[in-house]
Order: structure tokens, then sequence, then C-alpha cells
């Protein structure tokens, strides 16, 4: 971790200033003041640069240091790692050094009281509920990863993450232990697992029988199999898989086992790295247009590219419930593979030469075949070239065949998406994509056309051979529609069933309930009648979000409302279980921690729960939650979720520090900008590095206040992006303020990525905050020049609006002061280190107050124990410096008295 400070007046003050005198007898205590007086000319974000040595090195020469000391980092670095001597972490280091002892980097720093406990509570468990509905499983997250496991080796290549040791993606969560829940009975068994095996890649058999799951051992990945019925757990593989592209088995119908990608058995050693380059980095262009997004992890050399091709490389075997191995594809660059409903032909996506170093491994060239297991045949379906040239665009695709896949009812008729408009949505063209399909036995025969849109296709739900629901949609005019359609009839034109604007969440009808078909794979869950389905949805509206179950009825398009969730609960449908009657739902309240319940509607009354779990942060039950409502000046309606911590009665009390936690959205009009869509029941505990652990402090949170950046009437929405910012943020502080809660000199603004983009901003062109937090933002937009966030057009297109939307080219205006954090690993597009460093470095020259902390091997989110937990710490030390207050701290004294009656034996032996 590297911490660098920029206090603001003493760089002032250098810059009037010569040098100072040194003390004539440096003890370190005298020293210390002198130091970091001038520390400021000497230090750089990451440490010191050859200026800070050449001090260093004439001060020596002057003799004005004339002690024996070993520094274990050049001395006119130690004031930037400490954070400055006055800062608690200087203090405590200097305090508990000798003169002749080696001057240390910060440590990792834990949360502070009282939220210490809660960020070390253990999480809730995920459920999960099998296809067949016989089974629920209980799967506990493992908790987050140490700093020494994000330490281990990775390779970064084609924007993927690669551990050697595994030959797998890092990133995915895994679980230990596991029980499986009995719907029917409730009972709950737990599966016997060894202490050492996590695992992850979860994937239900077709059957709900069974499950896979992957276990990282020290030599690379096996596959285990749980049986639902027996309640138990087994090894199938030694560590063969090659899970680089993720997930790397997937089921075949009955009892066929799984077909899985693994390690070519006469594969060698990895290629070794030259001792010394073979030649010169060149990248040539031939003219042609090739607008590309940042991307980050992109291959860089000759040697990445044998890298890539020596880890992804797999084979395509079938491995049986038995663990036997058979044999299906020889090696090849697979990035994926799917089997077909009846198990007898596979469709492998394979990458292909040349690979390219401007985009990630999804806009390499790529051949789709479609393999006959049974006669032992292959079809090229498409062969598709590098796609470098994309248009950044969000309603751009690649031109050729795409979404290759299986219609799910039947046995193997696979179907793909075609543009025809090239993929270019700039081209003017009546007709965008259209959907074919071909049966897999008569390959050879023409593909049939069964749909086409003059938008872009999302999704297809198959029923059965005479229905079929379509998505499209089309981002520039923010269109959503659904289309219902007679596969056997394709000459028929479809009909049109939704048609709205994909921001409207209050006309949202749902998404489709689904059920195992005839081959075990997902198809719409039809009612009794044939002609009606099941539609679950969120419920927005005005009044706040209760979700629904409905049956709508296809042919008269009646939509009957067979259940929706009522306050107190936040309650959503997770699925039926017998012809509308029984269904289960995940209930959850302001007070009362997510658990699943088993309904039956014959019996409104008869509630079964399937699971009782407690608030695992009991600390936080008497946090007050409100869903507040205010307006702009415009009169677009705002709203947001304002959080007040424990024991803070306003009437009593008076203004509260509050921090405004924040993230904007672009609209393309104004109807839907200010929709709620975030409900008061839900149960908000935080967990990780959340802002809500600062309620525990003694802090107000509004989380997430509406800032709708809105376009209309053919503008873009970002050509008044700061002007509608200002008026939110303006709109959202007059409120609690108003209310009385907000004590408008103390209020604190923070937001990730695009939402610390949008602190810089707001520190930048208002007085409205006394401070700022802003985590893994991108403030240069000329660094993202072909677009970024919502914005479509490029820096050359649109040169003011990404001027103005910078804050790096306003920093001069940021007289609050502002603490930057960012992972050094962030490997999401636009947000490059680099744009933390550059923002403190001009923040530090033009004379601000700032602190950078740069989290090692952290990537756009912080994942380490020790990474959360210091940026939890660095949080409350910024808020308590800069905001805080006595009231704050008599909350937080209020609540550590009552942890420490709730934490006592005493207490404990209560029932």
């Amino acid at each position: 971790m590297w911490v660098s400070v920029s206090d603001g007046v003493s760089l002032k003050l250098t810059q009037k200033r010569r040098w100072g005198s040194v003390p004539q007898s440096p003890q370190l205590d005298q020293l210390t003041p002198w130091m970091t007086q001038w520390s400021h000319i000497l230090r750089q974000p990451m440490g010191c640069d050859g200026f800070g040595d050449r001090v260093l090195r004439r001060l020596l020469n002057r003799r004005l240091l004339k002690w024996s000391v070993q520094w274990s980092v050049p001395l006119v670095c130690w004031p930037v790692w400490l954070g400055g001597a006055a800062s608690p972490i200087a203090a405590q280091v200097t305090s508990s050094i000798a003169v002749t002892g080696p001057v240390t980097g910060p440590t990792w720093q834990a949360p502070p009281h009282p939220i210490e406990p809660m960020f070390r509570a253990p999480q809730l468990p995920d459920v999960a509920f099998s296809p067949n509905r016989r089974y629920g499983l209980e799967i506990r997250p493992s908790g987050p990863p140490s700093l020494a496991e994000l330490a281990q080796p990775v390779l970064s290549l084609a924007g993927l993450t690669i551990e050697p040791r595994t030959n797998s993606s890092i990133g995915g969560r895994t679980y230990h232990p596991i029980s499986v829940i009995d719907v029917a009975s409730g009972r709950q068994r737990p599966i016997a697992l060894p202490d050492q095996v996590e695992l992850d890649h979860l994937r239900w058999s077709r059957d709900g029988r069974y499950l896979s799951a992957t276990h990282r051992t020290d030599r690379g990945l096996e596959l285990w199999v749980i049986d639902l019925e027996q309640a138990q757990a087994r090894r199938l593989s030694n560590p063969i898989l090659n899970a680089a592209a993720g997930s790397p088995c997937d089921w075949l119908p009955g009892d066929g086992g799984l077909v899985c990608r693994t390690i070519p058995t006469d594969r060698g050693a990895p290629p070794p790295r030259p001792s010394v380059p073979l030649g010169p980095l060149i990248s040539e262009h031939d003219g042609q247009r090739s607008p590309t997004r940042t991307y980050t992890h992109l291959l860089k050399s000759s040697h990445d590219e044998a890298l890539f091709a020596y880890y992804f490389q797999s084979a395509i075997e079938r491995i049986s419930l038995k663990g036997e191995r058979s044999p299906l594809l020889d090696p090849d660059l697979y990035y994926n593979v799917m089997p077909s409903p009846d198990g007898n032909y596979l469709i492998a996506d394979i990458i292909q030469r040349p690979f390219s170093y401007q985009v990630p491994i999804d806009r390499f060239a790529r051949r789709f075949v479609l393999h006959d297991l049974n006669r032992r045949s292959s079809t090229l379906l498409a062969s598709l070239p590098l796609a470098e040239g994309l248009s950044p665009r969000f309603d751009a695709v690649r031109s050729g065949r795409r979404s290759f896949g299986w219609r799910s009812d039947r046995a193997a008729t696979l179907y793909w998406v075609e543009a025809l408009d090239s993929g270019d949505p700039e081209q003017p063209a009546p007709w965008r994509d259209a959907l074919y399909t071909l049966e897999a036995d008569q390959p050879d025969r023409p593909p049939v056309e069964l749909w086409r849109s003059p938008d872009r296709f999302d999704q297809a739900w198959w029923g059965h051979n005479h229905l079929a629901l379509i998505s499209d949609s089309w981002y520039g005019r923010r269109r959503t529609r659904l289309w219902q359609m007679d596969p056997s009839q394709p000459q028929q034109p479809p009909q049109l069933r939704v048609d709205r604007n994909s921001q409207d969440h209050y006309r949202d009808p749902g998404s489709p309930l689904l059920t195992p078909g005839p081959f075990g794979e997902l198809v719409l869950r039809l009612a009794k009648d044939g002609t009606s389905i099941y539609l679950a949805g969120d419920g927005a509206s005005p009044q706040g979000i209760y979700p629904f179950l409905d049956r709508w009825n296809l042919t008269t398009g009646q939509t009957d409302r067979l259940w929706q969730a009522a306050d107190p609960y936040y309650e959503t449908v997770v699925d039926l279980l017998d012809d509308e009657q029984q269904f289960i739902t995940q209930r959850q309240s302001q007070q009362e921690p997510p658990n699943f319940l088993l309904h039956d509607r014959r019996s409104p009354t008869a509630i079964r729960p399937l699971t009782q779990y407690r608030d695992p942060m009991p600390q936080f039950a008497h946090v007050r939650k409100e869903v507040i409502r205010y307006q702009r000046a415009d009169g677009v309606p705002l709203s947001a979720t304002l959080y007040l911590p424990p024991n803070y009665k306003p009437e009593h009390d008076g203004p509260l520090p509050i921090v405004f936690w924040v993230y904007p959205e672009d609209y393309g009009d104004r109807s839907t900008a200010g929709q709620v869509t975030t409900s008061a029941n839900l149960f908000s505990r935080p967990q990780g590095d959340s802002e809500l652990f600062l309620l525990g402090l003694g802090y107000g949170v509004l989380d997430n206040p509406s800032l709708p950046i809105v376009g209309e009437n053919g503008a873009e929405p970002n050509d008044t992006y700061i002007e509608q910012l200002i008026a939110g943020a303006t709109a959202a502080v007059d409120y609690v303020v108003g209310r009385g809660l907000g004590d408008r000199d103390r209020l604190m603004v923070g937001g990730h990525s695009y939402g610390a983009f949008t602190v810089a901003n707001l520190l930048a062109h208002t007085n409205l905050f006394k401070a700022g937090i802003a985590r893994s933002g991108a403030y240069n937009r000329t660094l993202t020049p072909f677009g970024f966030q919502g914005e479509q057009r490029s820096y050359w297109q649109a040169r003011e609006t990404y001027t103005r939307l910078s804050p790096f080219t306003f920093a001069d205006r940021i007289n609050e002061p502002l603490l930057l954090i960012h992972g050094q690993s962030d490997a999401n597009p636009g947000t490059y280190p680099i744009q933390s460093e550059r923002l403190y470095d001009a923040l530090r020259g033009l004379g601000g107050t700032a602190r950078l902390v740069m989290l090692p091997y952290e990537d756009h989110g912080y994942a380490s124990r020790e990474a959360t937990g210091h940026v939890l710490w660095e949080m409350a030390r910024w808020c308590d410096r800069y905001i805080g207050t006595a009231l704050v701290q008599q909350l937080r004294q209020n609540l550590q008295a009552r942890d420490r009656v709730n934490l006592s034996p005493t207490h404990r032996s209560r029932p």
C-alpha cells in the first residue's frame, strides 16, 4: 500500500520560502517536523523521484545529517508513506522505532470500533433451488481472500486474468460449508466436505439431482459432484480442468455426465520469458478507422501470445458420474463448448489467430464448428475475423453470425443471430438483426429465418414448437420490445406484446418463469390452459417497490395478478412448485434478514419457512431507513435512501454530519428519470467496504440520491452534465438540511468508479460539501477518448463535452480535501490507476489538500480482508477529520456501550 498526502498549506509555504534551518542536533524527534515541513517538494505519489534523491545527497554532502542510521528506504520518502508526521500512523510508527532502526511504510489498518466486529461478522448464506424444485442448496461464502492469496502470481492476457497454478480465471467466490434443503419436508442436511475443500463453478445437472463444482488445489482444478438425494460429495477427477475461459464443464442429459475442457496431457512446460527482448514492440495501422474503448490486461508481446495459447488451449472430454474420461475433441483454443439438449452434438466456439494487442478476447477472430458426436463429423458454421474496428457505440455488434445457441425445447436445433447492417448502428438500415435456425442433423440445408427486427436482438425464450418469445432493444432510443412468434410458421409476422422505454420501470411487465423442458433445458413455464405464462416482476411504482407474480394469457392479452408483496416486506417470487398453487419466495424487511418461505395460495396464512436466518449485525437494528422524495429545481422528481445512525434523535440531537454516496445515471427523457427504483423494506446490512459502515460511527448516509442526466430533444445527456449534476446535488442537500437532519457545514460526498468521477466534479463545481472520498475513478476523459459510461461519442466528436466533464481540467477549483483510493491492478476499462495518480499530482502541485492510497493487487472492486478493512479505516478517518463533531462521537460511544452489553457473557447466555 502506498500513501501520499498533500495538505495544501505547506505546499504554498514551500513556494514562497527557501530551505529552512536544519536542527543542529538532529535527533529523530527534532528532524520530523522539519522533514514534514519540506516533504511536499521531495515526495511523489509512488515514492521519491530523482529530485528527492538529489536533495538527500545534497544534505549528506553538506554534513547536515550527522547520525548513524540504516534506512530501508530513502529518508526523504518516509513522511509520504507515513501519511505526514502529524497523522496517527506517523505518530504510531515514529514512537515505535529506534533511531538506528529501519523506517517502514504504513501497515494495514483495521476498521475502527465499533464497526470492526461488524466488519468481521459472517455473511448470510446464499440459497439456490434445483431446476426440479425438490432441493434448495445453502452455500456459505468462504469469506474474502487474504492479500497473500491475491498476491499469488497471475497472468493478465487478452482481457483475462489467469492463475497459472490452477490454469483458471480468478475472481469467483468459493463456498464451504454446503447444505441441502428438502423443499417438501424442510429438512436440512449438511454435505460432508473435507475442511480444505472450497467449491466454485457450481452448476445444476439438467434433472436437478446433481451439482457439479470445482476445487482449486496447488496442482490444478479438480471436478467434484454433489448428489443432492444422498447429500454426498465426491471427487470425479484429478486436477485436469482448464478454466481459463470460465466454468470448465457443462452437463449432458440424463446420466451422460459432463462435457469439460481439460488440460492437454502432452502440454509440457510453459514458454519461458526471453532473458533479452527479441526485438522492439511495434504497432502499425493501415489507415482504417478502428475506434476502441480503453481496455486493460491486453496482449503486449509475442511472449504474451505464447502464454495465452499455452494456458488457453484445452481438449474436450466427457467425464462420467463414475469419473471415467472419454476424449471428444482434439486440443484447440476453445472459448466455449455447448452440448445440444439431446447430447448428440456440440457447438465449439474456437479462438483463431492472429491475436490482437488492441482488444480483448471476445473481439478475437473466432470460428464456430458443429460436431456430430455419433458420426464423428464436423461442419463449419461461421468464421469471424478479428473485430478491432467495431464502433464504440452501444448498439454496435460484430458482423457475421453471432450469439450461437440451442433451442431448449427441441432435441438439436441450433440458432444464431446475424446483423443485417454489418453491425454498424450509424449505417442507415431498415432491419438490424435477423434470427436463424438450423437442424443439426441437416447442416447442409439452408437456415430458416425466424425473425428480423429494426433493433438489436437481446434474448429468446423457447416454449414449444408453436411458441417463442424474443426481446430486442436499441440503446440510442432507450427502447425495448417483446415479440411472440410461432417457430413452426416463420412466414407469419410476430406479434408485438410489449413496447416500452427500457428505463421505464413502472411499465416493466416482469420476466417469464421457466421450467425444465423435455430434454432438461429450461423452457417457458405454461399454465394449465396451455396459452398462459407466468411473469415475476419488481413491481416498481411511485409508492415503492412491491414484487409480484402474474399469469399472462398470450391469446387474450389478459393479465391476472396471483400475488404481490405488501408492507412491511420486500418479497420476491423465486419459483412455482405446482400449478401455481405453491410457490417459494424470499422475504425480508428492514429488521428481518432475507429468508425463504413456502406459500400455498389455497391457504394464504399457511406459510412455511424454509430457512430461519438471524440478523448477523444486530447493532444495525436501530438504524432508521427511509426512501425520501423531493424535486429538482426544474421539476424532475428525485428520490434517495436516507439512513440515520443508531440512537440518533433529530428532535433532541439536531443536525447531523451526513455522507452522500453518489452515482449518476443517463436518461433519454425526464418522464423516467425520477422513478422510484428502491424499496424502503430492504434488509440493509453493510459488507466489504460499504459506506453504510459509517452509520456505526455516528454519521448519516444518503445513499444513491437521484442524479439523473437527461438528454432530450436530440441533445446528448452529457452536454448539460455539469448543470444537471449541480441541480440534483443541490436538491438533495436542500432536502436533508431543510428537514433539520443534515448539517450544511458538515456534509461529505463519496463514490466509487463513475461515482468517484462525480465526487471530483461536485467538489470542482460546487461548495456543497466539506470534503470528498473518490474510489477507483476516472478524472481525465481525454484518457478515454472513444467513449465512457453512457457517452457514445468520441473525444473528437464532442471535444468541449469531454473537456468540461473532466474534473482534472478544473483541479484548481477543488478547494476541499479529497481522499483518493485506487486498486493498483484495476482492470476496468477507463479507470486506470494513473487516473487517480495524476489527479493527486495536479492537486498537490496546485496546493490542494489530498491523500492518495494505492492498494496492491486490488482490482476495480476491493476484495482482500486487508484492503477492505483499510479502506474503511481511511474513510472513517477522513470523515472524522473533516466533518466529525461531538454529536458523532457521542453516538459512537453509545453504540459501543450497547455492544459491550450485547456481547457480555450474561447477555449471550439468555435464550
